[in-house]
């Protein structure tokens, strides 16, 4: 029997998913060629990483099993507290109980194209996601914890449905009649509010770039608002946005 090259199951390893693994290390285990071998190896350090990774994930869902009794449980989560520029956003998101979603962390812990990905397969898999937008406008009239707290109850009440305790990120929302458990590095410990500061990061990146293109000269894009030394500097020579948060920047400029 004529065997494939090394090239050709290269290939079929790197096409390989989760589920064909096992029967690619069976197929190739007993070929004594050095290249053939590696793979082999990489492909079983692989679902090594895949358990590895289910089992973290499983870690993350303790405080879900924790309230599922209360019935719908929704994990809330904002960005964009820091930043001179553009709106804060917040996520609010209830997981189906048997959740088996990989690789949702705390945003921040993630690459770009990470949580892009992610963002897809919540809103995919998700029972439902509400989101909250708050402009710096507002932030500006009443601050940004309150603009913070209003933007989470605006994820709350822009889900399709209504969950019966919310796991919130560290913080109680006022004015809000469901029952709340926050969680110290909530986005860190629950899988519910790992996947809204996702779709919150997501969300509110994505406008950042847009506004980017409407609002050349700042960075938008690439510093998301945030006070870079070269946004300081594009504000100084430039003058303040639209965008821009008044109260954050009164430091920088003039009137």
């Amino acid at each position: 029997m004529e065997h494939k090259s090394i090239n050709e199951i290269r290939t079929e390893f790197k096409a390989a998913c989760e589920e064909t693994l096992p029967s690619f290390i069976a197929a190739y285990q007993s070929d004594a060629r050095l290249g053939v071998i590696k793979l082999v190896e990489q492909a079983k350090k692989r679902i090594q990483a895949q358990e590895a990774e289910r089992e973290r994930i499983e870690s993350l869902k303790v405080y879900e099993k924790q309230y599922a009794p209360f019935g719908a449980v929704c994990g809330i989560d904002e960005v964009g507290r820091g930043p001179l520029a553009g709106p804060v956003v917040a996520g609010a998101v209830i997981l189906p109980k048997d959740c088996g979603i990989l690789y949702i962390n705390d945003s921040k812990k993630l690459s770009a194209k990470k949580r892009e990905e992610l963002y897809d397969v919540i809103l995919e898999q998700a029972v439902a996601v509400g989101i909250g937008m708050v402009s710096p406008q507002r932030i500006d009239e009443i601050n940004i914890l309150q603009a913070t707290y209003e933007a989470m109850r605006q994820a709350i009440h822009n889900l399709s449905v209504t969950p019966d305790i919310l796991l919130n990120d560290a913080v109680t929302i006022p004015e809000v009649a469901i029952r709340q458990a926050p969680i110290i590095k909530g986005d860190e410990k629950s899988i519910s509010i790992g996947a809204a500061s996702i779709v919150a990061k997501v969300t509110r990146d994505r406008l950042m770039e847009e506004y980017d293109v409407l609002l050349p000269g700042y960075g938008f894009a690439a510093n998301k608002g945030y006070g870079t030394t070269e946004h300081i500097a594009a504000i100084r020579s430039l003058g303040p946005t639209p965008i821009h948060r008044r109260s954050f920047i009164k430091n920088f400029v003039q009137g």
